[in-house]
């Protein structure tokens, strides 16, 4: 008897025959987020399996398998290979329970075991009763489940614990991204729920030194390092912004500045995106949370990107849910760190919230459009992560 940790997946199921790819890249996802942990990986029958691992190591395994897209759950199981009745009998005579209620649920995938579930569930619950004389079976609210699963290879898998995990489709399944990631709360989150849906990500972000410190770069880079760990690799584009900003500030009616940075922030975000392959650009805004993201603003970014479509996966949340995530994703402290990106600089005191786009254009023509935004593409910094 050894023990192996069960993953299950929901979506994959839904696939047809196409499903062995989504099988593909989930099992390979898997493989990269053990890297450097001894272990072997199989798949049967919509089950994978991690087995010949150092058990010292078992915490470490599930919390980076808790990080892989498209692992709906998983388990910490015992292994009897080749099981019998008999042998489930032995196993559970040195079962000891640790709560006074419980209830066994036994499931059979190898439908050529003698017994059915329903009475190998009977069975070892009497085992157990007999084993533990304080205790109770509760059909409806158990405090221990024990559940004992037959797969079709004749081995049983033992287990009181079900750690639910992200779900989702496996990162890789849904194309390439570009994510804009400022750092703030938001992006970040938006980052990690498009590639919950199998989207692999590069990062871009848009810096202005003087005005904005190495601090704050470094927080970005941080804050992309922890996405890392749901992700994989991440290519980090950082753009020199601060021209930009001093051109539009010098030229241009204060309360657009905003309005005018986020439709460059696209621009360049589309060149670099044709450049190296990405097929969205992605971005954390969130309708009616601020001045930038009314209908009306957010239509007049939309109008600067040509040909790539714009994700906004946060666009119906509320501030509290973002919050949440980003809590239980890792990000948040790093997030909340006081330094100041582009998006703080230049501030007007009366931004617009429903710019018209023709008076945006206007303005827009009194800046050397085409140079501001090929000398940013030709400056960026690129960091591999």
């Amino acid at each position: 008897m050894k023990k192996v940790i069960l993953i299950r997946y929901a979506e994959i199921h839904l696939k047809g025959r196409n499903k062995g790819l989504f099988e593909k890249r989930l099992k390979d996802n898997i493989k990269k987020s053990l890297t450097g942990i001894k272990h072997e990986l199989y798949l049967l029958q919509a089950r994978l399996f991690v087995t010949n691992f150092n058990i010292e190591l078992t915490n470490e395994i599930v919390t980076k398998l808790k990080r892989v897209f498209g692992i709906h759950s998983l388990s910490v199981a015992d292994q009897i290979e080749d099981v019998t009745m008999e042998k489930l009998e032995e196993y559970f005579t040195t079962y000891n329970l640790h709560t006074k209620t419980f209830k066994v649920k036994a499931n059979r995938a190898n439908k050529k075991f003698p017994l059915t579930s329903m009475e190998i569930s009977r069975e070892i619950g009497g085992i157990i009763l007999n084993n533990n004389k304080n205790s109770e079976v509760d059909l409806h609210s158990p405090e221990t489940l024990v559940l004992i699963d037959i797969r079709e290879n004749n081995n049983a898998y033992i287990f009181d614990s079900v750690i639910k995990c992200f779900s989702g489709m496996p990162v890789g399944v849904s194309g390439k991204g570009l994510a804009l990631l400022s750092g703030g709360i938001d992006s970040p989150v938006a980052i990690f729920k498009i590639a919950s849906r199998g989207m692999q990500l590069d990062a871009i972000h848009f810096h202005s030194f003087p005005y904005t410190s190495e601090q704050a770069k470094q927080k970005v880079l941080d804050l992309a390092k922890i996405l890392t760990s749901y992700t994989g690799n991440m290519r980090v584009f950082v753009v020199p912004f601060t021209q930009i900003q001093e051109q539009i500030h010098a030229l241009c009616n204060e309360e657009y500045m905003i309005t005018l940075m986020r439709r460059f922030m696209v621009r360049i975000a589309e060149e670099i995106a044709k450049k190296y392959g990405h097929q969205a650009l992605i971005t954390g805004e969130n309708l009616a949370q601020v001045a930038s993201q009314t209908v009306e603003s957010l239509t007049s970014t939309n109008s600067v990107a040509q040909l790539l479509p714009i994700f906004r996966p946060l666009i119906a949340y509320n501030k509290d849910e973002i919050i949440a995530v980003s809590k239980e994703i890792g990000t948040y402290e790093t997030s909340i760190l006081p330094y100041e990106d582009c998006c703080t600089i230049f501030l007007p005191k009366n931004p617009l919230i429903k710019p018209n786009l023709e008076k945006v254009i206007n303005e827009e023509n009194k800046l050397p459009l085409e140079n501001l935004v090929r000398e940013a593409v030709e400056n960026i910094e690129i960091i591999d992560l």
